[in-house]
């Protein structure tokens, strides 16, 4: 039998297009990294499968068993229910009816297990091996296609009583004439700082703009543009780029102020695809959010860049098991 110290946490990031695995120490350092391509073919049903498989058989290389793990932590989009361990509603996997995660996991790997949203995750592997440095109060924030967000007080997620705490993508930012937003709701922040957001602003904003710009041309001329293209004209000192990525950092300021103003967090930390923009979107988010803070907050709270990168999810997905099962 292994010695407790010796053994070792699974992390599993389960996202829309690849599947990323780790086995990691108790101290959160990775050992092994892999992937997989995700099936979302045929409701999804695949899945869960061909995770079990992707364990079974590193185990099998590896030449090790299940006992020398403390479990399997996992990360997935859609509503998780944390007791149950169970997905429901994750439509960018096609799981449109209940999947029952945990139980099928722990019968196929004889491990134990345990389930968050992705986001959620994310905040944890930033706050325990990230720009969180392991402080008790860290907020989060995921800028991809969607907007994300977990927020950790007193060393504990925060889930709400139906899990929907930290879903700071649907805190409204504008008020009159917002975006109609996938939620229902106008002038929620994802529909101006998400990946997509920021190009639905770019598009509006180049309809009125009559001056020279790089950016307005490339639109004019029915060419695709995404964020990255977007952040890298602004870079370049395009003028319709720079008010682009005025609005949408003011906006991001304003919402992650608050979100600051209610939690008073040691840091704000910024990831996601978007944040890729470094330095440029930060200075400039910062300076919004120092606009918009509580005078003690602005001195107390720091808004920072994520550093784990694509790890942030496996590593937090090992937090949740060693938290879970570790006693």
């Amino acid at each position: 039998m292994a010695n407790m110290a010796d053994k070792k946490l699974i992390g599993v990031d389960l996202g829309g297009t690849t599947i990323k695995f780790a086995i990691l120490t108790l101290d959160g350092d990775i050992q092994q990294r892999w992937s997989i391509d995700t099936n979302i073919l045929d409701d999804g049903t695949h899945i869960v499968p061909s995770i079990i498989d992707a364990i079974n058989h590193r185990l099998k290389l590896y030449d090790m068993t299940a006992d020398q793990f403390i479990g399997i932590g996992m990360g997935s989009p859609g509503s998780v229910d944390l007791e149950a361990g169970t997905v429901i509603g994750a439509f960018n996997l096609n799981w449109k009816t209940l999947q029952y995660v945990k139980r099928d996991i722990e019968t196929g790997t004889g491990m134990k297990f345990v389930i968050d949203n992705d986001a959620n995750v994310a905040a944890l592997g930033e706050r325990w091996k990230g720009a969180g440095e392991n402080e008790a109060d860290v907020t989060f924030i995921t800028l991809g296609t969607g907007v994300g967000g977990g927020l950790i007080a007193n060393g504990q997620l925060l889930h709400g009583v139906a899990g929907s705490g930290g879903e700071i993508g649907h805190v409204t930012v504008e008020t009159h004439n917002g975006y109609l937003c996938t939620c229902g709701k106008h002038g929620c922040l994802e529909t101006v700082a998400s990946a997509t957001g920021i190009v639905r602003v770019a598009r509006d904003m180049a309809e009125e703009y009559s001056g020279n710009s790089v950016l307005k041309k490339t639109l004019d001329d029915g060419e695709e543009i995404s964020s990255k293209i977007v952040f890298d004209m602004a870079k370049s000192n395009d003028p319709l780029a720079l008010m682009v990525v005025d609005k949408v950092t003011n906006y991001l300021g304003l919402a992650l102020a608050n979100a600051a103003n209610l939690l008073n967090p040691s840091f704000v930390v910024i990831g996601g695809g978007v944040s890729a923009a470094g330095d440029f979107l930060l200075t400039r988010v910062d300076k919004a959010f120092k606009a918009n803070t509580f005078p003690n907050v602005r001195e107390t709270t720091a808004v920072r860049l994520a550093t784990l990168g694509n790890e942030a999810g496996v590593i937090g997905a090992a937090w949740l098991a060693r938290n879970a099962f570790v006693k």
